[in-house]
């Protein structure tokens, strides 16, 4: 019964708070017919987490409000279109890009912290697809305090992350998920104003 309360509390902060809530040369962008070493977006996500030093370790909770798990990245339902705008920051006109999802979110607030992870269609370009949600999350109204920073990293040219939060954060998660995944880069890094 504790652990149904604080899924129903997580799952209402994160639609309450979500809403509080450059470029690197040499990025590889998706390339048609590039096979991925992941099986799946929650696969890369989890490889993440499994780099994180117990201090550095936040509570969180992943996936999308119907599958949401505890203290752990979850896959996320990209039918729920809404859900992806409010909750992770990905624009509608991007959806019909991705097959498949993840997130983590920083279980007090999602401006803290909030990652994702999509694997895009075969043909999708990546830099006009990580362009639209730089603008898109940059463009947000913010309410209950602003995140600091926003990055955008490329994993072996079928994966993208979007995170966004803190600037402590999301540098050691940054810093996470180039020593985890092979090959990884980052497209985008900048600042929240």
């Amino acid at each position: 019964m504790k652990k149904l309360a604080m899924l129903l509390m997580a799952t209402v902060m994160a639609f309450t708070l979500s809403g509080c809530g450059g470029r690197q040369e040499g990025a590889e962008t998706g390339k048609e017919g590039v096979e991925s070493q992941y099986a799946d977006a929650l696969e890369v996500l989890t490889g993440v987490v499994e780099v994180y030093g117990e201090s550095d370790l936040f509570a969180m909770y992943g996936g999308d409000q119907e599958n949401a798990v505890m203290d752990a990245p979850g896959k996320f339902d990209i039918s729920k279109t809404e859900e992806l705008e409010n909750v992770l920051g990905l624009p509608k006109a991007q959806v019909s890009d991705i097959e498949d999802a993840a997130s983590m979110v920083h279980m007090m607030n999602a401006n803290t912290f909030t990652g994702a992870v999509y694997r895009l269609k075969e043909g999708t370009d990546m830099d006009a697809f990580a362009d639209s949600v730089k603008s898109g999350i940059l463009g947000k109204q913010w309410i209950c305090g602003q995140p600091d920073t926003l990055v955008i990293i490329n994993v072996d040219g079928r994966y993208v992350i979007t995170a966004y939060g803190e600037a402590g954060i999301m540098e050691i998660f940054k810093n996470n998920a180039l020593t985890a995944l092979e090959g990884a880069q980052v497209i985008t890094e900048a600042p929240i104003a």
